[in-house]
């Protein structure tokens, strides 16, 4: 059985890799979704990771399990459907390597994952659950996503599992900003590990100071550790008794930002995993490693163009870390 599990969507990104003799642009296709990135990240630097979601039954879904598959995450609880298509996204890249994204996901298989279709066998043997807000964005799949985070607090103190929840607001994607605000602060019930961008900390709590904004959240919900990411500027860590932080590794030449934040996820979870330690119980010296190294994995992936196939190896982060002795 898989350490981490991850529920979310799995999807076809659409990345920008030049343009056509016409100056029309070119997009490759490529695996993404955040909880997938998030899951292959752990698994590519040597964790056991599991994924589930719901796909289409059609040439982008098959090809998106084999990708899974391929990069060594278990994806039998994929659901294949017959009934939706696999969502597509499109990605838009400024100047910076910053991303945004256009969806083609009204009734997107990923949407229509239902609880009954979940192995919760799978969850019981897990240290972690890992969630995003994506997947809440419409359709059954929204209750699915708080069904199963409730049945993973129920089995808490008899597994010691940790349930981990990205925001990952994707406004453009939601009805209103209530909403989204409304459903990321609901899942915050559940979760003991928060990983949250700046801007995601502010629109969470209208708070502009960062580390006030971080402070509320943890005072407000029974969240263990919260882990903010501040882009080129690295990251802190913040839990009811220490805040660490990290500045990052600016030398690295970014030029896609996609799965960064997925990554670090990944990368922090595999850190805290060869930690053997729940994430409260970390001491200072302890959190600044597993930050540390989240740190370079999310910026190794920036160095590629794509989400899965930008996430580095192990040895590629412990040289990273090695370069700053």
């Amino acid at each position: 059985m898989a350490d981490l599990l991850s529920l979310g969507e799995l999807l076809i990104d659409f990345t920008p890799v030049g343009t056509s003799e016409n100056n029309n642009p070119i997009f490759e296709r490529n695996p993404g979704g955040g909880p997938a990135n998030m899951a292959c990240a752990y698994a590519k630097l040597g964790g056991s990771a599991a994924f589930v979601g719901k796909v289409g039954d059609d040439n982008f879904g098959r090809a998106l399990k084999a990708v899974l598959e391929q990069n060594r995450v278990d994806a039998g609880n994929l659901v294949l459907s017959k009934d939706y298509q696999t969502t597509l996204a499109f990605v838009h890249l400024d100047d910076q390597g910053d991303r945004s994204f256009s969806f083609y996901r009204r009734q997107g298989a990923d949407t229509m994952l239902s609880f009954e279709e979940i192995d919760l066998e799978k969850l019981r043997q897990a240290k972690f659950l890992f969630f995003s807000s994506v997947l809440m964005t419409e359709g059954p799949s929204r209750e699915t996503s708080f069904q199963l985070a409730e049945y993973a607090c129920e089995q808490k103190k008899s597994t010691g599992l940790q349930v981990v929840f990205d925001p990952n607001l994707r406004l453009n994607l939601w009805n209103s900003e209530e909403d989204a605000r409304q459903c990321a602060l609901r899942a915050m019930r559940y979760a003991d590990i928060v990983k949250i961008s700046e801007e995601e900390l502010t629109f969470l709590t209208g708070e502009k100071d960062l580390h006030r904004a971080a402070k509320t959240l943890l005072e407000t919900y029974p969240v263990k550790l919260l882990l903010a990411t501040l882009g080129k500027k690295g990251c802190f860590a913040m839990t009811g008794s220490r805040t660490v932080s990290h500045e990052g590794f600016p030398e690295v030449k970014t030029i896609d930002t996609t799965a960064a934040g997925d990554s670090f996820t990944g990368g922090f979870l595999y850190a805290l995993t060869q930690m053997g330690k729940d994430a409260a119980l970390l001491d200072k010296d302890e959190l600044t490693s597993c930050i540390e190294f989240a740190n370079a994995v999310g910026s190794l992936t920036t160095t590629k163009k794509g989400a899965i196939c930008a996430l580095p190896t192990l040895s590629e982060v412990e040289a990273l870390i090695a370069s700053r002795r």
